[in-house]
């Protein structure tokens, strides 16, 4: 059982008492890492800044709910992931086109991107990512953006550490091999 730090503790209980300037503290402290993560999963800017909003919305409104028995960062990261899967799903069902046969298309977002600023091999290193299924991009995501530990990453998806270890073996390989075959 993780315990969290009792400035974290105080914090939220400030927040469970209203206290909305507290809340911009948390705010404050965890929007960076949750945006950057939701960033390279839904690569758009705006989509990316909305997805977060959700994300501190619903940490506001379900506050009540945390039971501590974790971090607030890894119990806010959980909804950002959640918020995340649930908009590429949602955005997947509504840009597929029968006709146009085309699904919600990360990599051309990655092209048009005004904001990436990276070289050729780092494009293509994005595009290969952007080929692996959501659940495992997020696990890599994690891991190599993020460094978080499996132990962490455990809790906040809610998935074995043996589990996230073969996900993210099994996403290197497929990063290497679009690399190799490009």
């Amino acid at each position: 059982m993780t315990v969290i730090p009792k400035e974290e503790s105080e914090l939220i209980d400030l927040c469970l008492s209203g206290s909305g300037k507290a809340f911009e503290q948390i705010v404050e402290k965890h929007q960076r890492p949750l945006y950057s993560i939701i960033r390279k999963m839904v690569i758009d800017h705006d989509d990316a800044r909305d997805i977060l909003q959700n994300t501190f919305i619903k940490a506001w409104k379900n506050l009540d709910s945390f039971n501590r028995q974790s971090k607030l960062y890894t119990w806010m990261y959980r909804i950002a992931v959640n918020e995340t899967m649930t908009f590429l799903a949602s955005k997947k069902k509504r840009s597929f086109i029968p006709l146009a046969g085309k699904d919600y298309d990360l990599s051309e977002k990655l092209e048009n991107d005004p904001w990436f600023d990276g070289d050729e091999a780092q494009k293509n290193f994005q595009k290969a990512i952007l080929t692996l299924p959501n659940k495992q991009r997020i696990v890599f995501n994690m891991r190599y953006y993020e460094d978080i530990p499996y132990e962490q990453m455990s809790e906040i998806l809610g998935t074995s550490e043996g589990a996230l270890k073969a996900s993210y073996h099994h996403a290197v390989k497929k990063i290497q091999d679009y690399m190799l075959n490009r």
